[in-house]
This record gives structure tokens, sequence and C-alpha cells, in this order.
């Protein structure tokens, strides 16, 4: 099998690369739905409760408190990233282990691949790329949120200008859909 990374600062669009490649017929595992997911395991919220207990009420995580408490300190942030990463390279490497005998492309959209260290698994990397301010517009618009509030989300990545050097193929987004849509299925032509 072969595992593409597609991945891409916050706002970036590797979302919409990934549901466009998804509509072509291709599997493509959300690393962001494996956490969601995560947020109603019994055990991994009983160790969020040890740690953050003013965000766990009758086992319900209050996404919005741990977000504030996680982006105004490193310290937690890193806290809550080492409770989480385990559990999601253990089911990568389960996906992997289930579709090794797999000959074509599998795709997995990950935000954090570098932060994780998960390059390593993957054939190619493909990275969303757009302007800053284009980036920073669309993540306030999609997230109501405020400015110094982005800042911080994308302060916590790595510089997507360093993800596009260690990438096999970079993808503007910032164009009209139909567009991007042609471009990504001539990319996955290229690809097979």
């Amino acid at each position: 099998m072969k595992l593409i990374a597609i991945t891409g600062s916050i706002g970036c669009g590797k979302t919409t690369i990934a549901k466009i490649i998804r509509k072509q017929g291709f599997v493509v595992f959300d690393v962001d739905a494996w956490v969601r997911r995560l947020y109603f395991n019994k055990d991994f919220i009983c160790s969020l409760k040890n740690v953050y207990p003013m965000v766990v009420d009758d086992f319900k995580v209050d996404k919005k408190k741990l977000r504030n408490i996680v982006f105004n300190d490193y310290k937690q942030l890193k806290q809550l990233e080492s409770m989480i990463h385990p559990f999601l390279r253990r089911y990568l490497k389960s996906v992997i282990s289930k579709n090794s005998r797999y000959k074509g492309c599998f795709f997995i959209d990950v935000a954090l691949l570098f932060e994780m260290g998960w390059d390593i698994y993957c054939n190619k990397i493909i990275v969303a790329d757009v302007n800053y301010e284009v980036q920073k517009n669309r993540v306030m618009k999609r997230d109501n949120i405020k400015a110094d509030d982005f800042d911080k989300i994308n302060n916590v990545q790595i510089n997507n200008e360093l993800k596009k050097k260690k990438a096999d193929i970079v993808i503007n987004t910032d164009k009209p859909f139909h567009i991007l849509k042609l471009d990504i299925i001539k990319m996955l032509k290229n690809l097979e």
C-alpha cells in the first residue's frame, strides 16, 4: 500500500483536498475524526479528568474550556498532546497493518503530520497552501473566532513554509473549486 499524507496548517485547505480525493473513490483517513471519537472513550475521559478536572462533567468534555486552557499555555498543550498522540499512533499502525497487502493508495488527512513524526510512515506528502491572509480569514469565518485566537492556534503548528519544503506536492487552494478539483484529479493520475 502507498500511504499519502494530506497536510497543511489550519485553514490552508487540506480538508477540501481530502474531500475531493475521497469523491474520486479513494480511501481517506481523517485523523481529526479519530480525535473526535477519542472524546467519547471512557478511559481517555477518565485520564483527561485527572489532568483537567475543570473540563469534564459527568463524562462529557467541554472542548471549548479545554481549548482555552491548552492554547493559552504551551505546557498544557504538550500535556494534552502526550495523552492523545500515542492513541493516534496505535490507530495509524493498525490501519497500516490491516491494509499492508493492498496495492493502491490510501490517504491520511492529518494537520500535525510533522509535529507527530508521521512523515516517516508516508510514501508521499501533499501540503495544502494559501497565503496567510486567506488562511486567517477562512479560519476566523469558519470557526467564528477573533484574529488573536487564530494566531494562538496557528502558532502551535509548524509554519506552512517549512511544511512546503518537506512536501512532495504543494497544492495552492486559493482558486475556484472547479479548477482546484481538476488540479487534484490530474495529480491523482500521476500518483497511480
